[in-house]
């Protein structure tokens, strides 16, 4: 009898350790699977949200070259001169025309690296700089349209928003 309950204490304990391996085995089976799902699941938003950020990152890129294009001297003068101005007018259109143009586009600095904000920020404060001393450089009396030539000479010398511009180029073929 004592053999016979040895044989069966020996079945149930073989009978639970083998029972205990396969909860085990099966449960991290279950794990790694549900993992698995997650990991699939995560990959699967990611690519939902660039669909929407991807183009929202490119219209952002697109906007800061449109803003460095517009605060160009050739299409800042066109834009702001108009017949009678005089020189201190003609120079606070264009400084006003400047900054307005950049608060538009404040937003966009989320969408681009901190470096290519920079550059926009300071391509923003050289053109302005570029407009006030070639206003502060002619005499007293001048025409506007010399404040125009001025600016126009001033940014052939050094031109701020070709560096901006490029680097903007360089990032977005870099980051798509």
């Amino acid at each position: 009898m004592t053999t016979a309950l040895i044989a069966i204490l020996a079945s149930v304990l073989s009978a639970a350790i083998v029972g205990v391996v396969a909860y085990l085995i099966i449960s991290k089976f279950v794990e790694n699977e549900q993992k698995k799902s997650l990991l699939e699941l995560k990959k699967i938003q990611e690519s939902e949200i660039l669909k929407v950020v991807n183009p929202i990152r490119l219209q952002a890129y697109e906007r800061l070259a449109l803003f460095l294009e517009r605060i160009s001297p050739s299409s800042l003068i066109l834009r702001c001169y108009q017949p009678g101005m005089d020189i201190k007018l003609l120079q606070g259109v264009m400084t006003k025309n400047v900054r307005d143009e950049f608060e538009h586009n404040l937003s966009q600095q989320v969408y681009v690296s901190t470096e290519a904000w920079s550059l926009i920020k300071e391509a923003k404060e050289e053109m302005i700089n570029l407009i006030n001393s070639a206003a502060v450089s002619l005499p007293e009396g001048a025409d506007p349209l010399s404040l125009a030539g001025a600016v126009f000479q001033n940014s052939a010398k050094q031109n701020p928003l070709d560096t901006a511009l490029e680097f903007l180029k360089q990032e977005l073929q870099k980051n798509f």
